[in-house]
């Protein structure tokens, strides 16, 4: 099977296990470990469901989502507190970017 052929099938196969969670109104971040971004104003955000930490800067913040990066962009930026399953970061929050 050719490299196109392979993404192909995985992006069918994602997208079939992502309708059959809808039809179910099963939750999206237990089922397909999706991460949950929760921001309060552009000073906290609290992110859930993360496999790890590809950066850390005061003006960048990268984690690792089980399918795409989280980009946190600002100023003054901390992790105040991680777990396995949570974090929260504080600062100034200009953007988050899904890459």
């Amino acid at each position: 099977m050719r490299r196109n052929d392979k993404k192909s099938a995985l992006s069918a196969l994602s997208d079939s296990r992502e309708l059959l969670v809808d039809s179910l109104k099963l939750p999206k971040d237990t089922m397909l470990g999706a991460a949950i971004v929760t921001l309060t104003g552009n000073k906290e955000a609290f992110i859930q469901n993360y496999k790890g930490i590809l950066e850390y800067t005061a003006e960048s913040i990268v984690l690792q989502g089980k399918n795409c990066r989280i980009c946190f962009e600002g100023r003054r930026l901390s992790i105040d507190y991680y777990t396995n399953e949570d974090m929260k970061i504080s600062g100034s929050i200009d953007a988050v970017r899904y890459v």
